[in-house]
Formats: C-alpha cells, structure tokens, sequence
C-alpha cells in the first residue's frame, strides 16, 4: 500500500543536501515556479490534468479518479513508469512530491515501487517545501547570516572576483540577469517564486558550510526579480569589501561583458546578420531604458555615438567607438549613483583595493572568527 511506503518532511535536510527531487506535477505548475535540483517528470500532461479537473468539478472525485486512470494507462502509463525509473536509477537519493503531497505523488510512488524502485515522499509536497523556504529560510535565517558584501563601481569586475572568494553565492547568476539597464542576458529570468526558492536555498547550504557568505552588492531588484525584504536588510548593514579598478580597465570589463560576449551570443543564437541586428536592438533598448534618469540632450548624444559604434563594429569589426560611450556613461551615470547608494548603506567598509588584494584578504579573513555583532543568529 502507498500509505507504507516512505515519507519525509525533513525539509531543512533535503534543501541543505540538495537531494534530487521528481517533481510529478502538470508542466504548467513546474513553470510556475520549481525549487532547486527539481525535475519535471509529470504523472499528466497540461490537457491531461486539465480533463481531470474539469471532470472533478462535474462529478467529483472517484470519476476524475477514473478518468485519470483511463487518460494514463496502456502504454502511456508504462512509458512514463520506464522514464520514472530511469530518474530513480540514475538519482537514488532522489525524493519525490507533487503539488501537495497528494494523490499524484502516491500514485507515482505506488506505481515505482510495483516496477521495484522505492523513493520517498515529500509530505505535503512542492507547497511544504515553499512555505518552509518562505518562513524559515527567508523570515528566520537571511536576517542573521554572516554576509561580506562585495561593493564597487560599475564596470570594476565584482561578479569576477566573488567567484575566487570562498564561499560565494552569485545572486545575479541565481537571476539569470547582471543588474543594470545592460544586464540581461539570453537565458529567461525564473520566475519570482523560483528565484527566491533557488536564492534561499544556496544561502542555507553556504551557511552550513561555515564562514561568511560572499554576495555582491545589489539593490533591491535584479532585473525583474525582486530580492526578498530580509535580504535588502541585511545587504545594507553587511560589512563590506571594495573593489578598486581604474577607470580604463573598468571599460575593458564593460565592453567584453556587454559588447563582446553579447554580440557573440546573439550570433550564435541568430546568425551573423540577424543577430547582430538583435545585438544592436539589445543595446539601444538598454540605453533607452535609462532615458528618463540620464536626460532626454544625453540621452540623445549617447544614443548617437553608441550607433557610430555600432555601425563601425559591423563594418569593420573595430571596437573602439564602443569605449567612447561606455567611458561616459560610467563616469556621468553610474559613478554619482553609486557614491549615493554607498552612503545610503551601513555596513562598515573592511577594506579596499585591487583584485588580488581583496583575493588574499577574504581567504585570510575567512579563518578568522567573527565579531560578536557580526556572528550567524544560531539555528
């Protein structure tokens, strides 16, 4: 019987472990929102679940039962059976949920076990899970974690020096966005319940590794993602490390980030023409994003420049004009608004310097036990 069968609702142990999870919901939910290492392996399609619900609400439960069974049976049942398994062999410390925990989950559970695979069920489901990420991780746990801040201009190379740190966490990697007007990127942003899902579960498990976690500084929106209220708080009374580049290897970073890489991945995604095309789209876009704060004259000049820079990469794949307005606008734009937001946060700065510098002190300091006010607020 299902009801014998293996349940777990250790949640705090499968995010920090990041165990597997086959997820057996519709693919409408999985794309609602997922967590962490989740797979989407569905007991029904979209119109399959669909028919059952619209059976449900005409004459209840034991006939959209049946009619599950009819729609997910023959061979539809036992090639969905076959990729269950395949996941289990591949995954044995996988753990298995639907939406609540329910009748999918028990059924898929019931069904594996028959093939003889044996996985446990998350009690309460995919909707436990993301309540415990709301109330534990997010209102309990980010107020008191150890984070070092990792601050700097625009352009200075924060996101490169966060992955030589120990112990970071990528919250624009985690957005699948790089933060400015300029930072999208190909990949889509998760949705906001995923994000937060996937941000607070790399914070636990960095916080079960010990030592402060490595984030860089961020406002309160990556893109579209929003960063949980917790975690603006804690960012901005956060000691924080600054990153010191000049001003002419700030623009290198900018144009192999923005310029370089973007235009190779709209040609590998659209071809030579057609992505370059979608490039420049990319570019102007962003630029105009910005209009209002920038001021329609200098906004106007930029955009103009930014087409002769345009207009001369394609032509003759000469990068130079592109450092014209990339120079302007960290020294016009983003520079004034940076040193605003750095006064508008508390968190003492431990030190400042160049890449390496920072690089040998944050490996030095994380062997150092933490200051009193510092310290992680105990689990």
């Amino acid at each position: 019987m299902a009801s014998e069968l293996p349940l777990t609702n250790d949640y705090a142990e499968l995010l920090r472990e990041g165990r597997p999870f086959l997820d057996v919901r519709a693919p409408v939910e999985f794309a609602e929102s997922t967590l962490p290492n989740a797979h989407n392996l569905p007991l029904m399609t979209d119109s399959e679940r669909q028919q059952v619900g619209i059976r449900y609400k005409e004459a209840g439960q034991n006939a959209a039962i049946e009619l599950g069974h009819e729609l997910v049976g023959g061979q539809v049942r036992e090639a969905r059976i076959a990729k269950w398994v395949d996941f289990a062999n591949r995954h044995p410390e996988a753990r298995l949920y639907c939406s609540r925990g329910g009748l999918r989950s028990r059924i898929v559970q019931q069904w594996l076990h028959e093939a003889g695979v044996t996985i446990p069920r998350v009690e309460g489901g995919y909707k436990s899970l993301r309540r415990f990420v709301l109330d534990e991780l997010i209102e309990n746990r980010i107020p008191g974690l150890p984070l070092m801040v990792v601050a700097g201009r625009t352009g200075t190379g924060k996101t490169r020096l966060l992955h030589q740190l120990p112990n970071p966490v990528d919250l624009e990697g985690l957005a699948a966005h790089r933060g400015s007007s300029f930072g999208r990127t190909l990949t889509p942003q998760p949705t906001q319940a995923s994000f937060e899902n996937a941000l607070a579960t790399a914070l636990y498990q960095a916080h079960a590794r010990g030592g402060p976690i490595h984030v860089e500084d961020e406002g309160r929106l990556i893109g579209r993602r929003v960063l949980p209220v917790p975690l603006q708080k804690r960012l901005g009374e956060s000691p924080r490390m600054v990153l010191e580049q000049p001003l002419a290897t700030r623009v290198e970073n900018i144009l192999e980030d923005y310029v370089i890489d973007m235009t190779r991945a709209f040609m590998e995604r659209d071809g030579m023409e057609t992505g370059f095309e979608a490039f420049r789209g990319f570019l102007l876009d962003a630029l105009g994003r910005i209009r209002k704060r920038l001021g329609g004259l200098r906004h106007q000049q930029l955009e103009a420049v930014m087409q002769e820079a345009l207009s001369q990469q394609w032509q003759s794949g000469d990068l130079d004009r592109h450092r014209d307005w990339i120079r302007t606008l960290l020294t016009d734009y983003y520079d004034p608004m940076y040193d605003y937001q750095l006064n508008q946060r508390d968190g003492r700065v431990l030190k400042q310097g160049g890449f390496d510098e920072l690089v040998e002190w944050a490996v030095d300091a994380n062997t150092q036990p933490l200051t009193e006010q510092e310290s992680i607020r105990s689990a």
